[in-house]
């Protein structure tokens, strides 16, 4: 199997990844969740006329010519309706988000007015529907307000909170197993031996599905057999794994076990290489209604791959539409030779432009071990495969990288 080109790659993974099944979320759990229906108002808000303002709800007839003084004949506040109509005369007085007596048809605010005892005096004539918020304003029961396939913001959830719903229909969170293989990973606090190293790539592949609304389950660490790994696997489809996510292992070295662990399991191998730096053993398949993605054991390689095929299949299980990552103008800040047939994802800083489009430098060493250049990096730099050679000042792509 020959390099696959970067697009073909996210496009296989995306070919036969649907929505996940609705269910029922509280408002409280749906911030950035998909919406797997239509959300139509179970109210009409407001429900009636309600005073916009602090003052005197009135006839507007009483008040076409000031000063005129009226008899005050109760109060209305928030949740307090008035009991009783106002007369020809009469003015009751409000409070913002009071409904309106019966009888009223506008608000005279409290600075247009004088108290007189029991009487008011207003000073300013007020028009009919002045200062009021009329029934329905806003919206009214029946209207579908929040669309199928729209991802919900804040703002969101307050309105269907308005609309009465204590809960919205959302597509299921993807839930995501990831699984590391390698005789030489030790976990983070202990003493490596010679020959051992610290992992660390699979905190930032959960970091990135935790932050996408993913549940996470970390499977740790198999060592470099094939039962153990295969029983990683088993784990991963026994939890009820949307997506696994292997890292290491996934070339075909005779340590290089995910491949053949997952083909006993009954894999459907999409591809495991692609036109990419860093990243090129980049595995992907089906297991039942399990998808997988076999990371590269680089962790900057893991990491970019993560971003390019992992966060889209992720969004795409989630219901979002926009899946793929953006890409965003910059300027290069210093010069690039040729690229050759894989598609090229430096890490770089940015900096402020003087035409506003930011100034992109990759860093001078991108070998795919160097994890702290990729801490430091706000952006992957792309270049195309068998992109010419460019100069500073160039215009280029950039991915941005999420802080």
């Amino acid at each position: 199997m020959g390099l696959m080109p970067v697009a073909e790659a996210l496009s296989r993974v995306l070919a036969d990844a649907e929505p996940l099944a609705a269910e029922p979320a509280p408002l409280t759990e749906a911030h950035g969740r998909v919406l797997a229906a239509d959300v139509a108002a179970l109210r009409t808000q407001p429900p009636a006329d309600v005073s916009a303002m602090d003052g005197y709800a009135v006839r507007s007839a009483d008040v076409a010519r000031v000063p005129v003084k009226l008899k005050l004949v109760g109060e209305v506040a928030a949740g307090h309706p008035f009991q009783g109509t106002v007369e020809a005369g009469e003015a009751a007085r409000i409070f913002t988000g009071g409904v309106l007596p019966p009888g009223t048809d506008t608000i005279v605010i409290q600075e247009n007015t004088v108290r007189d005892g029991d009487a008011v005096i207003v000073t300013t004539a007020s028009s009919k529907g002045k200062h009021v918020r009329v029934e329905g304003l806003d919206f009214k029961r029946g209207a579908v307000l929040l669309a199928k396939s729209h991802r919900l913001t804040d703002r969101d959830l307050a309105l269907a909170a308005a609309m009465n719903h204590p809960t919205v229909p959302v597509h299921r969170r993807p839930k995501v197993a990831v699984l590391a293989t390698g005789d030489e990973l030790v976990m983070p606090g202990t003493t490596p031996g010679f020959g051992e190293i610290v992992y660390s790539n699979g905190y930032a592949t959960m970091a990135l599905a935790r932050r996408e609304g993913c549940e996470v389950v970390d499977l740790g660490i198999v060592p470099d057999r094939l039962a153990q790994t295969a029983a990683g696997v088993q784990r991963a489809r026994e939890v009820g794994a949307d997506i696994l996510v292997t890292s290491g292992g996934a070339s075909v070295g005779d340590y290089d076990l995910v491949q053949r662990a997952l083909a006993a399991e009954g894999l459907a191998l999409s591809f495991w290489k692609v036109a990419l730096r860093p990243g090129r053993p980049m595995m992907h398949g089906r297991l039942g209604v399990t998808h997988v993605l076999g990371l590269p054991g680089n962790p900057v390689s893991a990491y970019v791959c993560a971003v390019l095929f992992l966060v889209p299949l992720i969004r795409r299980l989630a219901g979002r539409s926009d899946v793929a990552p953006a890409l965003e103008p910059a300027r290069l800040g210093c010069d690039l030779p040729a690229n050759d047939e894989r598609a090229d994802y430096l890490r770089a800083t940015l900096a402020p432009g003087p035409d506003g489009v930011p100034i992109a430098t990759p860093a001078p060493a991108q070998d795919s071990s160097m994890l702290m250049l990729l801490a430091r990096a706000d952006c992957l730099l792309v270049r195309e495969p068998h992109a010419p050679p460019v100069k500073a000042g160039e215009r280029c792509s950039i991915i941005r990288l999420v802080p």
